[in-house]
Formats: structure tokens, sequence, C-alpha cells
């Protein structure tokens, strides 16, 4: 009975309807790189950064339906920053289920998009819609390093541990809407950077996961509890029915 009870708790819990899609990603944070390394790639890009003190961004991405140019559509690109080596990292995007979308999310060391004319070619492609897209071209809010210091003395603040993660995002619905069919929508997503703890559970849901095991703990002890008070009713129950009968036969 303590196990049916436990079960039943689990699918209660699993039974939330489904309101938004979400796509993932899991790292390892890579060997710091120095600085000046760094800040000559991506001083200039204009990247939205995520780092695990400001893990949340909250933003509209583009998207197109796949074609021979773009078969994973388009390619929308950030910088991970202030990583920790070899802490496991989790990168989601979540989104509107009512907005079909396909995204695939990739991470890179800067060495790997450097040596890649193809991923070069993506990066600056993304960095100049950007500028086109920004009313200040000479603003450096989005540079990752800005304010940091290449000439630093402290080892800690001359090197740093990056990656670049690209998002390609490929429109997954048919509708005999013909401007929706042109041109696609951007998507509302919320793309989350989430460390583990001790490598072993994101840290976004800890707390739930704490929570459920709470819940759980006191639904098995409690099902006990009732399953020893039905037993002892049954067995009074049984004994008085005994007694009844000898009484009658007497």
């Amino acid at each position: 009975m303590a196990a049916a009870t436990f079960f039943c708790l689990i699918l209660t819990l699993l039974s939330t309807p489904a309101v938004a899609n979400t796509e993932k990603t899991i790292f390892l944070g890579p060997e710091p790189i120095p600085l000046t390394l760094a800040h000559s790639t991506l001083s200039h890009l204009r990247l939205d950064t995520l780092t695990p003190a400001n893990g949340t961004l909250r933003t509209r991405l583009g998207a197109q339906f796949p074609s021979t140019q773009h078969p994973s559509g388009t390619a929308i690109w950030l910088v991970l920053d202030k990583l920790t080596p070899n802490q496991r990292y989790e990168v989601r995007v979540c989104w509107p289920a009512t907005q079909p979308t396909e995204f695939f999310l990739s991470t890179f060391p800067l060495s790997t998009v450097q040596e890649d004319a193809e991923l070069m070619a993506s990066l600056h492609a993304y960095s100049a819609s950007r500028r086109r897209q920004s009313s200040s071209p000479n603003d450096t809010a989005h540079s990752p390093l800005q304010g940091s210091s290449s000439n630093s003395s402290n080892k800690a603040e001359s090197e740093a541990s990056i990656l670049l993660l690209r998002i390609l995002a490929a429109a997954d619905y048919f509708t005999t809407d013909t401007s929706l069919m042109r041109v696609v929508p951007p998507v509302h997503a919320d793309i989350i950077l989430d460390p583990f703890l001790m490598n072993v559970l994101p840290r976004s849901i800890a707390g739930t996961a704490c929570y459920i095991v709470v819940v759980a703990a006191v639904a098995i002890h409690l099902a006990r509890r009732i399953d020893v008070w039905i037993r002892e009713l049954i067995i009074s129950g049984g004994g008085s029915s005994r007694v009844k009968t000898v009484k009658k036969r007497q």
C-alpha cells in the first residue's frame, strides 16, 4: 500500500499540463584561456552574455524554415562567461508550445571557432545583424569582457573560462496563412545557464528535488501508519466476529 501511495504521488506531481517546450545541452566548463585572446575575439561582436551569477536571458530569437543555405535554421550566438573549469553546466532554451520551433544547441571553445571558417562566418554574420539592429553602433554594452584588464597582475583576472553557445532555430510548422509561411515571427524564449550542484543536479531544480523527496518520505510514512491501522481494524473485527459466533453456539 505504501508503494501504491508513493507512485500515486509521483504521478500527481508529473501530471502538470505542458505549456512550453525545452531544449538543452550539457557541458563542462573549459580550461581558462588568456584574457587577451578572449578580448581580441569577442570585444566587438556585441553578443549577449550568460554567467552563473546572471544566467537567465529573456529574448526573442529569430527563426526561419530550413533551406539549402541554412539547413538547421537561423544561427544565434551567445557568450558563456565566468565558468568554472570541469564544472558541469546545462543551457536550456524554453519557448511557448504555441510557437513550433526546432532548436539545436552547441557549445564551442574560442579556439575551435577561430579555426573553423564556417563557424567564424556564422558568428560574424550574426554579429553584423546585431550591429544593424542596434541604434547605437558604438555601444559595447554586450561585450562580455567590458571593463576587464588584460594587464592585470592577478592570474584569476588575466584568465577566463569562456565558451561560445550557438543556437540554431528552425521553424517547424505549416499553415495556410501565407504571411506566416513567408515571414517566421520571432520566438519568445528564455535562455538559461544552470550550474550543476556537485556535478550531479542542476541548481535550479535542487529545491524541487528536495521538496519531492520530503513529500515522498512523509507520504510513505503515513501510508505505512495507515496500513498498520487498517490491518489492526481487520484483525480486531475478525476477533469480534469469532466471539459473537461462540456466544451464539452457547
